[in-house]
């Protein structure tokens, strides 16, 4: 808990305090409990698990099933509307911005699961919809509002609808949005398209 704790200072802009996320952070308290409801899932008490997973949705926003495996340090920023679906499987040092699904298409991927994997230090920006049994690879960047439906490679910025690659990781900025010269390159390609219009 502590090491979650000291994880999501260092992490928020915001720059909390220790006690600001023991008492009011939302998404701190969302991964408390839902390591509460993995270990009584874990004795089959199905039904328990999922009214104290549905208690914490109430009281956090954020709602994850009980049969998710999280690994370490998961930090959801803000987290109102954050769903993490039954097969998903997230990595260490994982952050989720609010509004973020981990959800199912209604039929397996290629992993095998209804849900999708996302490995370690990959960042989801607020809105986006991961969907599916893909792969986020580790240290990638999904935009905010993107909804990705194919496996994204490690240490990429991936956006848009559908979600496609624009970039490596260092042109990568917060919220996985692209960095200026990207936009420039974008813009540029916008007005000789234009051009070519007229």
């Amino acid at each position: 808990m502590f090491d979650l704790i000291k994880s999501i200072q260092k992490r928020d802009p915001a720059n909390p305090t220790f006690m600001e996320v023991l008492f009011a952070y939302n998404g701190f308290h969302a991964v408390i409990l839902h390591r509460l409801n993995s270990f009584i899932w874990g004795f089959g008490l199905k039904a328990l698990a999922r009214s104290i997973a549905n208690i914490g949705r109430i009281f956090t926003g954020v709602e994850i099933h009980p049969a998710a495996t999280i690994g370490d340090r998961l930090f959801i920023d803000h987290g109102m509307g954050v769903v993490i679906g039954q097969t998903s499987i997230i990595g260490d040092d994982v952050t989720l911005y609010h509004g973020v699904t981990l959800g199912g298409v209604g039929r397996d991927g290629d992993n095998g699961r209804r849900h999708p994997t996302v490995e370690d230090g990959v960042t989801i920006g607020s809105g986006a919809q991961v969907l599916g049994g893909i792969t986020i690879g580790a240290k990638a960047k999904i935009g905010s509002n993107s909804v990705v439906t194919q496996t994204i490679p490690p240490n990429v910025t991936a956006l848009g609808i559908p979600a496609r690659i624009i970039g490596g990781d260092d042109k990568a900025r917060a919220y996985g949005l692209p960095s200026r010269d990207e936009l420039g390159k974008l813009m540029n390609k916008v007005e000789t398209l234009y051009d070519d219009e007229r």
